[in-house]
């Protein structure tokens, strides 16, 4: 253990080297590392580390996906094709009535009533059909289709919620699935808690589809709905905050926003904030066949139930490209509109069982409470080491330093987000730190009260005490990793921090201090070890 290898002198000195360079950008102000990172070349490191919700503030939002309303829509698709379908094929029905989990009718002719369920599940696979008494038809989804439905609508409203927080540009969001239903959204430095709650919960489902000019508002009002339609609202509102006007719009989707390819904020010849949008070559297709089959007629733009606008149809449109007006935009409600469009339609409607919500100033006082911690079990440490160990304990101080130098350039350089149960970690890791090296120079002292010369002391000591010291901090990486595996949130921050702590306290105890203690040795060669 006295010999070092020239390679492994290198190493060493390496590591620390690069554990200072990585951990500078931190001890400086934002504005002055952001002047670096546009003066010095990309590989240099001016990364900082990333700072939790409960450090920099935020908001946190426990969101559940209603994977029914995507059943129900389903279902009331399924009917439509029913209706179609068995007037094709001259089969009566009476009764036909939707539910949130299935559908309902009877056949007038029961005789027909197995044809008829052949047909329905020729629509769709995943429904189960049964056949009662007198024609009674009950269609509903299997478990194993209810489930599949369950779990593409949570992955999917994940990647939705994950690319509208990125149009804000935050760093490091924390968002996970929770459970069979849930999803946890965290949003480190959020400004504007409520406008981030307002765009992770609107759907944003556009579709396009015709106005039934058939009958009147007033009727439809009355309770004279066709079928196949239903009454809207408009989304602009009138003084009262109520919706200004109401239309008949057809059930049936003519175009839907998911083969939007874009959507971008803009202004009408009027100069009035609007969106324009462009289809894909699928979108762009129907839209072309809409507005050409339907020339002289009204064209819904629906958003979430609510009717945008609805434009005449006065020639088709051929290019793929529209734009929404009329809607009573603002600048701010435009974009916000176009944000949502590119980001896609959530599946399924989302709400909100928790919100919370963490001010930068309680942040900064977790801040500022964890380094008085920090710094006070650090100074214990330096007095205790070096009033006990003497020389040797300035080595493993210096080497405490390298250290938390290295669990800084660590987490930097794999840009983990630093919480309050993180910084707690780094301070546990303070403390434990030198038990490595107290175990070193206990094995030390004890070597030469047995008569042992300094050299052979402290090779001895350093050889019999490895093995304990690997065993000891591998038991606590173990609990680390099983923290990490099993737990969330805060539980993993620690997790994260006491590894990389763990890893980082064994190679400076048994490396670093080593470098030191063997370089003064073979300088001073003493008679005499004072431990």
């Amino acid at each position: 253990m006295i010999h070092i290898a020239t390679w492994k002198r290198v190493l060493v000195i390496l590591v620390c080297v690069l554990g200072i360079v990585y951990a500078v950008p931190n001890l400086l102000p934002q504005d002055q590392v952001d002047e670096w990172s546009e003066s010095l070349p990309s590989w240099m490191p001016v990364n900082q580390i990333n700072l939790g919700l409960d450090l920099q503030g935020g908001s946190h939002l426990l969101l559940r996906v209603d994977y029914q309303s995507v059943i129900a829509e389903r279902m009331e698709g399924i009917a439509d094709e029913i209706r179609t379908q068995f007037r094709q094929e001259d089969i009566g029905f009476t009764g036909l009535e939707v539910g949130t989990d299935g559908v309902a009718l009877t056949v007038r002719d029961p005789a027909q009533a197995e044809t008829a369920a052949e047909l329905i599940r020729a629509m769709d696979e995943s429904v189960a059909v049964s056949v009662g008494e007198e024609g009674a038809l009950s269609v509903a989804y299997t478990e194993a289709a209810v489930a599949e439905v369950q779990n593409n609508s949570v992955i999917q409203s994940i990647e939705i919620i994950r690319r509208r927080i990125d149009a804000f540009g935050t760093t490091e969001p924390i968002i996970q699935r929770q459970g069979d239903d849930r999803i946890v959204v965290q949003v480190p430095g959020a400004e504007d808690p409520e406008q981030i709650k307002n765009r992770l919960t609107t759907t944003a489902r556009l579709t396009f589809h015709l106005i039934d000019q058939s009958t009147t508002v007033a009727e439809a009002q009355a309770g004279q709905v066709p079928a196949g339609s239903e009454l809207l609202p408009s989304r602009e509102l009138n003084e009262a905050g109520e919706p200004a006007g109401y239309y008949v719009v057809r059930r049936r989707v003519m175009v839907s926003g998911d083969t939007l390819t874009d959507a971008q904020p803009t202004f009408d010849q009027n100069n009035t904030p609007a969106v324009s949008f462009r289809f894909d070559s699928t979108g762009a297709r129907r839209f072309a066949d809409t507005t050409s089959e339907n020339v002289g007629g009204l064209l819904a733009i629906v958003l979430d139930d609510e009717v945008i606008s609805a434009p005449r149809i006065n020639s088709p449109i051929l290019g793929g490209q529209g734009i929404i007006e009329g809607g009573g935009f603002t600048v701010e409600s435009a974009n916000e509109l176009a944000v949502l469009l590119r980001a896609g339609a959530l599946p399924a409607d989302i709400e909100v069982l928790e919100e919370r919500t963490v001010g930068p100033g309680l942040g900064q006082d977790s801040i500022d409470a964890g380094q008085v911690a920090a710094v006070i079990g650090l100074v214990l440490v330096v007095v205790f080491m070096i009033l006990v160990y003497g020389l040797f304990g300035v080595f493993a101080v210096i080497a405490l330093a390298f250290n938390l130098a290295i669990i800084i350039a660590a987490l930097t350089a794999l840009q983990a987000t630093l919480t309050l149960p993180g910084i707690a970690g780094i301070v546990l890791t303070v403390g434990m730190a030198v038990d490595a090296n107290v175990l070193i120079f206990e094995r030390i002292r004890e070597e030469v009260r047995n008569g042992r010369s300094p050299i052979s002391a402290i090779d001895a000591g350093y050889n019999r005490a490895f093995t304990t010291i690997v065993d000891s901090n591998l038991t606590t990486l173990i609990a680390a990793i099983l923290l990490f595996s099993m737990g969330a949130g805060p539980v993993r921050g620690f997790s994260v921090t006491l590894s990389i702590g763990i890893l980082s306290s064994m190679f400076t105890a048994i490396m670093v201090t080593r470098l030191f203690v063997v370089t003064w040795l073979l300088r001073t060669r003493p008679k005499v070890l004072n431990v």
